[in-house]
């Protein structure tokens, strides 16, 4: 292969679920020989799964796409295993060109996370277009985030009981 791989970029993406998997070894592998003749490599590793079921926290955030969580996210959040976020806490964030879809929060995420057992914050996050002037996120929507992550934390560190036995 003489052809110059320089500024190429490159994604890997390990399907599997473990850290460990022969198939993210060799992932890696093929990133590390482009990397090594000028691609730039990124990994995408879904070992974010098992990452995820380890949490005290998870964030999950998403724009919404006809008037629900994004199809990548609702993927994601079916190769958990049920009950894997009990006694964990759910901090949904989403965004939207508009006001008009600031339900799915709570008609979307809210359900998502409950649907795997999480402890839901009260202060999910909507967030619109508008508060992102100059393409960043403006102080009101930053102290909206800071509410909910600050009870996200409140609740973590509170000891959530844990899973309860199934037929009690």
């Amino acid at each position: 292969m003489s052809a110059s791989t320089k500024g190429l970029a490159v994604v890997g993406i390990s399907g599997s679920p473990s850290a460990t998997s022969k198939s993210r070894v060799l992932v890696e592998y093929a990133l590390g020989r482009l990397a090594a003749r000028g691609a730039t490599t990124q990994l995408v590793d879904l070992a974010a799964i098992e990452a995820a079921t380890r949490a005290g926290i998870v964030v999950a955030g998403t724009p919404v796409y006809r008037a629900t969580y994004s199809g990548l996210l609702k993927l994601f959040f079916d190769l958990l295993p049920q009950d894997s976020l009990m006694g964990k806490v759910g901090v949904p964030i989403v965004t939207g060109h508009g006001a008009a879809h600031s339900l799915a929060v709570d008609h979307g995420l809210r359900p998502l996370f409950a649907s795997l057992g999480a402890t839901v914050v009260a202060n999910g996050v909507y967030a619109t277009s508008a508060q992102f002037p100059d393409g960043r996120p403006g102080a009101e929507l930053l102290g909206a985030v800071d509410r909910a992550v600050h009870e996200a934390l409140a609740l973590a560190t509170a000891g959530l009981p844990g899973p309860v036995p199934r037929g009690t």
